[in-house]
């Protein structure tokens, strides 16, 4: 018996589907929202705009640009404990990729934990904001 081979007339076939239009979509998606496109040579290391710390570009994470949304979507909070926080998102651990994934989604969604001082003295868990779920735009 023959399979017949089915194809979608005018789509774009997989083997011109590649990460780079993905992410030039991604990009002109953001762009049309307002968001400020730089591009990896514009912050690279050793460049005068540089943001990233790594010359191989393995920076996963912009560090600068993270702490300072944490400290822009909670300013109550210390300097300690946004660098707690800091360190809990870009050292995430698990015993599996499936559940440091999972950790990793929880702090999105749900804050990341910190322990900060109460006002009587004592140490307590906060949940440091990462995203602003009722203002998208911050």
């Amino acid at each position: 018996m023959r399979q017949q081979s089915r194809s979608c007339q005018g789509g774009p076939t997989l083997s011109k589907f590649t990460e780079s239009v993905v992410e030039e979509a991604a990009l002109e998606w953001l762009g049309a929202k307002g968001w400020t496109i730089l591009h990896g040579p514009e912050i690279a290391s050793g460049m005068p705009a540089a943001e990233r710390t790594d010359p191989d570009f393995r920076d996963v994470v912009l560090e600068r640009r993270l702490r300072q949304s944490l400290q822009r979507l909670n300013p109550v909070l210390s300097q300690d404990a946004i660098e707690a926080a800091l360190r809990k998102l870009t050292l995430v651990d698990g015993p599996s990729l499936l559940e440091r994934n999972r950790t990793a989604w929880r702090m999105l969604t749900d804050g990341v934990a910190v322990e900060i001082a109460r006002p009587d003295g004592t140490l307590g868990g906060f949940p440091l904001r990462v995203v602003d779920f009722e203002n998208p735009d911050n």
